[in-house]
Parts: C-alpha cells; structure tokens; sequence
C-alpha cells in the first residue's frame, strides 16, 4: 500500500478532514473570542500591517496546493489508464447499455492484457462500473444517449475472477437489477 493509498480509505479521509478542519476551528474560535471578550472595539491595526502576513500565508497556502495536486497525479484515470496499455495490442470489447441490462460483446477476458471497453446508451444515461472480486470499484464509465463516439476506458485486469458489472446512474425503475458480470482468466 503506498503512503497516500491510506487517504483514500474512511478513516483516511476522517483524518485527512480533521486535518483541515481543526486549525479553521482553533482560528475561528480565537477571533470569535477576541473580537467579542478582549477587544471589542474596531481594530487599531493599519492595513500596511497586514501586508507582510499576507504575503506568508498566502506563499503557505500556494506551496500547499502544488504539493498536493503533484501528490495526487497518479490518482488521476487517464494517467492510468495510459500506463496500462504498455504497448500491448488492446482487446475491444462493446457494450450498449440499455434499460435495465447490458449487451456486452465479449464477457471473458485475459489477465495482464489491456482492455478498451467501448459503450453506448441506448436510451437514458447508464452507468458501467466494474467491481473487483473483493468489492472495490476499479473504474466506472457514464454513457448518455445519443453521442456520436462511444465512452471509453482502457483497463488492464491483474487477478483472475468473477467482475460484476452494475449501473451507477439512476436509469428508472428497474435499475438496481441493471448488473452483469465478467469472467478474468488467467493469461496464457
């Protein structure tokens, strides 16, 4: 598991919102305090003053944020999804999604070879998210009807099993029966 894996997690995120939540807090209540206990009147303070702390938090707060969007780039999909391919040739599977199931063209696939799934609606907007054997959700698409290139995603399956297929956008009554399921082999 790598360091930031963690922060994807429930307690993760608890700590990673307590994180940020407690400092505003601390801040919030010394001005609160202060402003209504210890100096009630209107402050006495130039705006020249308040440049130099400007300029501090606000360097703080930019450095902050590269930090973190640097971190966070090889959650992003595409970056993935890119790597995944590895040079192989990909296998093309279509699917169109339509009320309440899904015509999936090719539902057995190999371990280790990349994957373009290639989907349409047909109807009203369906999701198409695939779920490892364990629960996670490994990727979701969403297709709405009536484009003219399908969604697509690259995708290159590790472990052998069985991968359900639900919809995760409401798409009417029957939706919550709207599942299928893929077969991963083992690669030869």
């Amino acid at each position: 598991m790598a360091m930031l894996d963690y922060v994807y997690t429930g307690w993760g995120a608890f700590w990673v919102t307590l994180f940020m939540f407690v400092p505003f807090a601390l801040m919030a209540y010394w001005v609160i305090r202060r402003k209504s206990l210890v100096d009630t009147g209107p402050t006495q303070l130039q705006p020249s003053e308040f440049a130099p702390i400007e300029g501090v938090w606000l360097t703080f707060a930019f450095i902050f944020f590269v930090v973190a969007n640097l971190a966070s780039l090889k959650y992003i999909p595409w970056a993935a999804a890119s790597g995944a391919t590895g040079g192989e040739p990909e296998v093309q599977i279509d699917f169109t999604a339509k009320s309440w199931a899904y015509d999936i063209s090719n539902r057995q696939i190999e371990t280790g070879k990349p994957v373009r799934f290639s989907g349409r609606a047909s109807d009203t907007q369906h999701g198409f998210a695939v779920y490892h054997p364990d629960g996670r959700v490994l990727f979701t698409m969403l297709m709405m009807p009536g484009t003219t290139k399908p969604t697509s995603v690259v995708y290159t399956f590790k472990e052998p099993g069985k991968y359900k297929v639900r919809c995760l956008e409401y798409c009417g009554i029957a939706h919550h029966a709207m599942q299928d399921e893929l077969t991963v082999v083992k690669s030869n």
